[in-house]
């Protein structure tokens, strides 16, 4: 049963993607809600907090997959499936959350800081996936930026086409976009 406070997150990230953190209001919020802007304060005490909610905890959702599939005995290149599902997986239960995530997070104020650190060291983590599997002969001896940014670009913008989850077989998905992203879509010649 989902609590009024998180009712009042998920109905405000559909407002955050809709029109953009900055446009919406409390009163709008409320007006979503069909109750008084008042009663909102209540169960959160700002807009800004909300933002904060939405993508803190997202952020650190991803950090603690990355982290259980980094401590994994798995090869670099099944870690970088695991990846690839994670991100299915989150994105396709939050896709307005993964909008605010993505376009929003210039607004956190006192957590920003927080927020950038993860970010950096999710990137730093994937990275050093990628360079191992270069040095280990698993992933091609190519630009490891180039990858990171190819791979992590697809990742960060799955909310963008991911059908309605009742259509969606994230199992399916993150196969395909594991095979796109690590294999490529060059057909090999004998």
């Amino acid at each position: 049963m989902e609590t009024r406070k998180e009712e009042i997150i998920r109905v405000a990230a559909k407002l955050f993607k809709e029109k953009g953190y900055s446009a919406v209001t409390m009163r709008d919020l409320a007006s979503a809600m069909g109750i008084k802007a008042a009663s909102l304060y209540n169960h959160i005490n700002s807009k800004q907090q909300i933002l904060k909610e939405i993508i803190i905890s997202l952020a650190e959702e991803f950090t603690q997959g990355l982290q259980k599939i980094q401590k994994s005995k798995k090869s670099n290149i099944d870690k970088l499936k695991d990846i690839v599902k994670l991100h299915v997986e989150i994105s396709s239960k939050n896709t307005f959350g993964m909008a605010s995530l993505n376009n929003d997070w210039m607004h956190l104020e006192e957590k920003l800081g927080y927020y950038l650190q993860l970010r950096a060291d999710y990137e730093e983590e994937l990275r050093s996936i990628i360079a191992e599997g270069v040095t280990k002969n698993e992933f091609v001896d190519d630009n490891i930026e180039v990858m990171l940014f190819s791979i992590l670009s697809t990742l960060r913008s799955l909310y963008l086409w991911i059908p309605k989850k009742e259509d969606l077989n994230t199992e399916e998905l993150s196969q395909q976009l594991s095979q796109v992203l690590i294999n490529g879509i060059n057909k090999k010649i004998d």
